[in-house]
């Protein structure tokens, strides 16, 4: 039974990175955070987790573990579920180069549950909530001094062989295997001394978005700052918002509008975006009670910090016989990072992409005691494995028919701006990996 107790506090934004800093004290720790961002059927609600223990894993289907974990617990459970899972649930394999080398899923149960206010939190402990505020309040903030990369990011797709492989996936679109495809490229760099919690808040400085995570996995850490949701269960209530159809903030209110209007009015963008709006009301079906999923809204255009972005939202409620475990099961991957047909379009990502997609689009979320549960989409992430000192991130478009490969990497480009900014770097400091960027096509 958990001792709960709520406590004021004067500056919750200077409690915020203490309680970061804390939390690096246990082998697990995840803080969802929504950076006061309004979005859609509301964002994130602000978690901080830790723990010294997680759950098991025999890597042959997690989801039915998880699902066994949790009616055996009946607890709070914080985790991820990377894209590769994926290969448990259909006759796929994920043969390229694991730059992150993260577990395909991790799950704990909270020893101590921190729930954060605009001017209190809430703690939720097995031990006293006052010895652990206190504790928390004890944590010292050092600065640590500037890192930046031993050299420059090197991009394992070169911006030529993107426009290449971009042309070949459209020939696949011609031949009728796909409609459209989230083809993504990676990038990376050996950073010796690095500091995950002060690279977080520097990334969400500049993109604050309302699904950030950061996630510490003993030696492993994601940094995540996601503006799209993948899949939310409240009582009955399945809902998931796909993001398809990007464009650049403008340089004042005026170009704002402009671009605004034109992602709105855009025809390829649309059809995109409906495209994969179609894939999850099929996924969410599988789920949901006959005629009980619904389009809440089409073609919505909000703003971020950088970016506009398309977002559609569906719902539909639960079947009774349906374990919410298996709802998420049955809609992941979510179709906004692999296309469509979903099987095909993933088929292609592993013989297309050089390197393994691991974490990145997958979904980090909590699961309540009831069965509730919020999940992001893991992308405008950094990895960082401390073991080897790679710092690594990837970046996306959806490939289609009307696609302009040119356009279509000046979109990963600007998806990376905010993690190239963090690092010190722009575009110019890319060193092209033509070698790596050969090795699949």
């Amino acid at each position: 039974m958990r001792n709960s107790a709520e406590f004021e506090i004067s500056d919750i934004n200077t409690f915020k990175r203490i309680v970061l800093r804390w939390s690096q004290l246990f082998t697990y720790s995840a803080f969802l955070n929504n950076n006061n961002q309004e979005y859609p059927s509301d964002p994130f609600i602000n978690i901080l987790a830790v723990s010294n223990t997680n759950l098991s894993f025999i890597g042959i289907d997690d989801f039915e573990e998880l699902k066994k974990h949790h009616q055996k617990n009946n607890d709070w459970l914080i985790g991820y579920f990377g894209y590769d899972l994926k290969n448990q649930l259909e006759n796929l394999e994920s043969n390229n180069t694991d730059l992150a080398e993260f577990p395909d899923i991790t799950f704990f149960s909270p020893e101590h549950l921190i729930f954060i206010h605009e001017k209190s939190i809430r703690i939720e402990t097995f031990d006293d909530p006052k010895s652990v505020i206190d504790a928390i309040i004890d944590t010292s903030i050092v600065e640590p001094t500037e890192q930046k990369p031993n050299s420059h990011v090197r991009q394992l797709v070169g911006k030529n062989d993107y426009l290449k492989i971009v042309q070949q996936l459209q020939e696949h679109i011609i031949e009728g295997d796909i409609y459209e495809i989230n083809y993504c490229i990676p990038f990376k760099t050996q950073l010796q001394s690095f500091d995950p919690p002060t690279t977080y808040e520097s990334l969400i400085a500049h993109s604050p978005t309302p699904f950030s995570v950061y996630f510490k996995n003993d030696h492993h850490y994601l940094m995540c700052a996601s503006p799209e949701r993948f899949i939310k269960k409240e009582d009955k209530k399945l809902t998931s918002q796909p993001i398809k159809g990007t464009i650049r903030r403008g340089k004042s209110p005026e170009e704002d509008e402009l671009l605004r209007d034109q992602l709105r009015n855009s025809e390829k963008e649309r059809a995109e975006n409906m495209m994969i709006v179609d894939l999850v009301r099929n996924d969410l079906a599988r789920s949901c009670k006959p005629g009980s999923v619904v389009v809440e809204e089409m073609f919505g255009v909000y703003p971020f910090k950088y970016l506009f972005q398309m977002i559609s939202t569906i719902s539909g409620e639960l079947r009774e016989q349906v374990h919410f475990i298996d709802a998420i099961k049955n809609a992941f991957p979510m179709g906004s990072m692999t296309g469509a047909p979903k099987i095909k379009a993933m088929q292609l990502i592993e013989k297309y992409e050089v390197a393994k997609r691991g974490v990145f689009s997958g979904a980090v979320g909590y699961i309540t005691p009831n069965g509730d549960f919020d999940f992001n989409v893991v992308i405008r992430s950094i990895f960082y494995n401390q073991l080897t000192s790679q710092l690594s991130f990837q970046a996306g478009s959806a490939i289609t028919y009307d696609s302009i490969p040119e356009q279509e990497y000046d979109e990963c480009m600007l998806k990376v701006k905010a993690i190239l900014a963090i690092l010190g770097l722009d575009e110019e400091n890319l060193h092209e990996d033509i070698e790596s960027s050969l090795t699949n096509y």
